[in-house]
């Protein structure tokens, strides 16, 4: 819901690293700049009001080729695939977002429950912006 959420309300497109340790956890995406209190707090309702929504999160398999005609590169993180893997695993979020992962995922996201986010960090020379989070 996070990436979901940082992609539509401030356009950050690529995840440049993810870590999850039970209810915590930290997303850093390649962006730009230092986001403002209310573009963070447009953030975290955004990936809250999806949270509530209780959307479906289907896990699916597609033929690498036939995946990136129809998604696109959005599929991908900063992390690369190899070139010999033709077959990926995909979770999407229906109007929402789409990504390739090979973990597991819940049903229903509402069963993730509320999200808080941390203190944001932001490396201008790196132009990446991590984000802290701890689920409720």
């Amino acid at each position: 819901m996070l990436k979901g959420a940082l992609q539509n309300v401030l356009g950050a497109k690529w995840t440049a690293s993810t870590y999850v340790s039970g209810k915590h956890g930290r997303l850093t995406v390649k962006f730009d700049r230092q986001p403002t209190p209310e573009e963070l707090n447009r953030v975290e309702e955004a990936a809250n009001q999806k949270v509530e929504e209780g959307a479906e999160i289907l896990e699916f398999e597609m033929d690498r080729d036939e995946a990136e005609n129809h998604f696109g590169d959005a599929i991908y993180d900063l992390f690369p695939v190899p070139a010999n893997i033709t077959r990926l695993k995909l979770v999407r979020i229906p109007d929402w977002n789409v990504n390739c992962c090979i973990e597991r995922h819940v049903d229903s996201t509402s069963l993730v429950g509320p999200i808080r986010l941390g203190r944001p960090r932001f490396r201008n020379s790196r132009k990446e912006l991590e984000l802290e989070f701890d689920l409720q």
